[in-house]
């Protein structure tokens, strides 16, 4: 398609895409990849409106080139402004544009003309149907690579793991390095002794959660990336991981690494021990019905009040201190019920006030009774219409038993 005279060219969209690092190193990188299709659009006198790259690593995943792309077209279509749309796609080869089915069928409902320009081939609506079907199978093997490369991309880790190298991104209190060309993770140097400490801290029994968050944190325990504090989940999660005493999960196996531990498998142990009695110990709690239970709060902080029994016999109040340690301290049960008491007591209704809200309670409560038997009523001429359907069914069943050609 040459330019002619005055008029237009014809606008393209331009696609590239590497799915590794690997891959850039071999000769797919994005701009080896632009440069073949610029100079390929300049050939055919095609003026490029869009240029959309998608890189997929390791460390980064999705496509947003790509779905771009497929509004792009979508919003194409459906102009309807005064011009032709553009539905011209250069794309350097087969498995650059698709990585699975899905996305095939995705490209394929937009009705485009794609330029596949390494390998020589333009594929459209008035294709012929054996360039279509060897199309198909160009997109089955490209993705039939990728399984493949998923498959021993899986086996490579299973292998690492059953060495005991653990392949994956540092946790916290590690970091990842690189030794004797193998990608493995060390203590960080910073993170490692205050997670070292945060096991310490909790593995003594006197402190919860919340109070070795704050302790830590008052330490610089902190994320890497952006300075953000570590929320309590992540230090539950913490306190819970094998990794920080050598070991490892990797799809659902425990394996025994070879990685320097930050803390002794006793203190993991004693950890384990810790949360679990606590955990014991907030299930008892649970089960008892504290009378005041949601009713109160703190008037120092505002956090909800929850009961807990000392002595076996003697129910105290304190701040769950969800906004931080609480000054205010314990109340028995019975100061608070007289407090309770008092504010009843203030509580004074005139006897309209009354008369009105007993009123109201026997009304609603008609009009429950009243709903409650219209829906039986319903369900009950439902079951009847079914029954006399199924009776219905039975006789003519009957009447053609003998009928030839009927069962």
């Amino acid at each position: 398609m040459k330019k002619a005279g005055n008029i237009q060219p014809t606008k393209v969209v331009i696609y590239a895409r590497v799915s590794s690092e690997e891959q850039e190193k071999e000769g797919f990188s994005i701009p080896a990849q632009f440069k073949l299709l610029n100079s390929y659009a300049a050939e055919q006198g095609f003026q490029g409106v869009k240029e959309l790259v998608d890189v997929e690593t390791a460390k980064k995943t999705g496509r947003p080139g790509f779905n771009f792309m497929v509004d792009f077209f979508k919003k194409e279509i459906k102009s309807k402004l005064p011009k032709e749309p553009c539905q011209i796609l250069l794309v350097e080869k087969t498995d650059r544009l698709y990585r699975n089915l899905k996305d095939w069928v995705t490209i394929d409902d937009l009705d485009l003309d794609i330029h596949f320009v390494k390998e020589n081939v333009v594929l459209s609506r008035d294709s012929r149907s054996s360039e279509k079907f060897m199309h198909g199978i160009k997109v089955l093997m490209a993705k039939n690579y990728i399984d493949n490369l998923s498959e021993e991309t899986k086996k490579g880790m299973l292998e690492k793991a059953e060495q005991g190298i653990f392949r994956s991104f540092a946790f916290l209190g590690y970091i990842n390095v690189e030794w004797g060309g193998k990608r493995i993770i060390q203590p960080d140097p910073d993170l490692g002794p205050l997670v070292r400490q945060l096991f310490e801290w909790y593995a003594t029994g006197n402190h919860s959660l919340l109070e070795v968050k704050e302790k830590v944190q008052s330490e610089g325990f902190a994320y890497r990336k952006n300075g953000r504090k570590i929320p309590k989940s992540v230090i539950h999660k913490i306190l819970t991981n094998p990794i920080y005493y050598g070991d490892f999960r990797w799809d659902g196996k425990h394996y025994r690494g070879t990685h320097e531990p930050i803390v002794t498998k006793e203190l993991f142990d004693r950890v384990h021990e810790v949360l679990v009695e606590k955990g014991r110990r907030r299930t008892r709690q649970q089960k008892h019905q504290w009378a005041f239970q949601g009713l109160v709060s703190c008037g120092h902080c505002g956090c909800a009040l929850t009961g807990e029994i000392k002595k076996g016999r003697y129910i105290y109040y304190h701040c769950t201190g969800h906004k931080g340690k609480c000054p205010e301290k314990y109340v028995r049960e019975e100061e608070l019920a007289d407090q309770f008491g008092e504010a009843l007591r203030a509580i004074k209704l005139d006897s309209e006030v009354l008369s009105w809200i007993v009123t109201a309670l026997k009304g609603s409560h008609k009009d429950e009774k009243r709903y409650h038997d219209e829906m039986i009523a319903n369900l009950q001429k439902q079951y009847g219409r079914l029954q006399d359907r199924l009776d219905a069914m039975y006789i003519d069943k009957l009447d053609g038993a003998d009928r030839p050609g009927i069962f």
